[in-house]
């Protein structure tokens, strides 16, 4: 039986990041997909937590937030540094990556026709600071000698900005090869070019 259970709508959306962490680690994953007919209904929604998805499950333990599952995930499998200062700054990382996820969110859901052009225009200026941070990283990783959590939700984000804008990462070079990197890590490259992974749509409005 596999370890870890998630339930989640058939999209990658929020869960990207654990999937590629998931299998980078060699974990295996249950999927409980969610139609959004069946979420309408009412009666899932109203036994999660906070009223919303993902829904993460190892073992007892019941986990909503996308970023604490993260962190749980982080602190099982040697993904939170090495000791406590790099947690502190892996924490720092993986918070300004969620600053900027909500910003693509909120362009995807409520402002994609108008906004989008805008959008891309200022994107260099939040890409700026993760430039900098592995431009002088030795590892290639955004803290310390190895991977971390925030590095998996930083790869997924660049992804799908590279989906949104096309040339979003033209001008950076160390994130460019930053994503290379990452998707050349033998597991998350399988787990890139499964189909099942593939034919989800980034997220739930079909906007990318």
């Amino acid at each position: 039986m596999a370890p870890y259970t998630l339930t989640y709508f058939p999209v990658k959306g929020r869960c990207g990041a654990l999937k590629m962490m998931l299998a980078d680690n060699g974990q295996q994953l249950k999927e409980n997909v969610v139609s959004i007919e069946e979420w309408m209904k009412g009666d899932l929604k109203g036994s999660c937590l906070f009223g919303q998805l993902p829904k993460f499950e190892d073992g007892d333990l019941v986990l909503y937030q996308s970023n604490a599952m993260l962190r749980h995930l982080g602190r099982k499998h040697g993904a939170y540094g090495k000791k406590d200062c790099e947690a502190s700054l892996i924490d720092m990382m993986n918070d300004s990556v969620e600053d900027l996820r909500l910003k693509y969110i909120k362009l995807i859901y409520q402002e994609y026709e108008t906004g989008k052009e805008a959008y891309c225009k200022d994107l260099p200026n939040h890409l700026k600071p993760f430039e900098s941070i592995l431009s002088k990283s030795k590892s290639g990783f955004l803290v310390g000698d190895q991977i971390s959590f925030a590095d998996y939700n930083l790869f997924d984000l660049l992804l799908n900005h590279k989906v949104l804008c096309s040339a979003s990462l033209d001008s950076f070079p160390a994130l460019k090869s930053y994503v290379d990197k990452m998707a050349a890590r033998p597991k998350i490259k399988a787990l890139l070019e499964c189909e099942n992974f593939k034919k989800l749509p980034i997220n739930g409005n079909g906007k990318q």
